[in-house]
């Protein structure tokens, strides 16, 4: 079986030059209206980037509206506060706040910065090492984005993420029957033997006829869009007529991170 995928969180914070004085009064959500994100500052920002990733050669970035209202709203607990940071006393992280706003995701990440303006805040997370990596990293495919105005500067958030689409236990099997049944191996109707042998780690669950599978391949993922080499390379083989495809609940994973567990039973 193989490992349960493992999310990645790289949350690294800069803190561009801030001006502040006496008479400026902390940010209120009550300030900017019901809307509280500017949001053609954000908008910028997500141009910028995905700017700077046709540049690199990497693919352009999804908006996801979860991340953008996980990034508002850390966005205004950053400029309620004052100095920046990826957490506050009393608010949860990154991966359960963009959990809770409703994203799914096998990685996750995240840029913060106060600044000027859209364009010095995006140059800023270009010149550090670590804020271009997550801009840049080809493995995510939706952003985030969230500015809020106080103190006469620019709070901004970019949360990134590669996003996971929400399957049901039955899509699953058909994801990946249809992978399955690509390499001629033909896929039993009955998929109860292989979802018996998901919801274990060992043995090698008969059918309802009472065969014995020759071989059981069992795994989880965020990606189905492949079969593990293991399983390409036994149904390319010709020992093998018949198989069957089980999903069940996956393990390890918690919050917003999203994988699935499989099991095909070859016969």
């Amino acid at each position: 079986m193989g490992k349960p995928a493992q999310g990645l969180v790289l949350c690294l914070a800069l803190a561009a030059p801030m001006v502040l004085a006496a008479q400026t009064q902390p940010y209120s959500p009550a300030q900017n209206g019901d809307d509280s994100g500017l949001l053609q500052e954000a908008m910028e920002l997500f141009d910028l980037a995905n700017q700077a990733r046709a540049q690199a050669g990497v693919g352009s970035l999804n908006w996801d509206p979860a991340l953008a209202q996980s990034a508002l709203e850390h966005c205004e607990r950053m400029a309620a506060t004052g100095p920046i940071s990826h957490q506050y006393a009393g608010e949860q992280g990154l991966q359960t706040r963009a959990a809770q706003a409703g994203a799914h995701f096998s990685l996750i990440e995240e840029n913060v910065a106060v600044g000027p303006d859209p364009e010095a805040i995006h140059e800023q997370w270009m010149r550090s090492e670590g804020h271009r990596a997550n801009l840049l990293n080809p493995q995510v495919d939706r952003i985030g984005v969230a500015v809020v105005e106080a103190r006469g500067v620019l709070y901004a958030v970019e949360d990134f993420s590669r996003a996971v689409p929400v399957l049901s236990r039955s899509q699953v099997e058909i994801v990946v029957s249809r992978l399955v049944d690509a390499s001629g191996v033909v896929v039993a109707a009955d998929p109860s033997a292989a979802r018996a042998a998901c919801a274990t780690d060992e043995g090698m669950p008969r059918s309802s006829s009472g065969q014995e599978p020759g071989f059981v391949m069992r795994w989880q993922t965020a990606d189905l869009t492949g079969l593990p080499r293991a399983l390409v390379v036994r149904l390319a083989s010709g020992r093998y007529r018949e198989a069957a495809v089980g999903s069940c609940a996956a393990v390890g994973v918690e919050g917003g991170f999203t994988a699935y567990r499989v099991a095909v039973l070859l016969y």
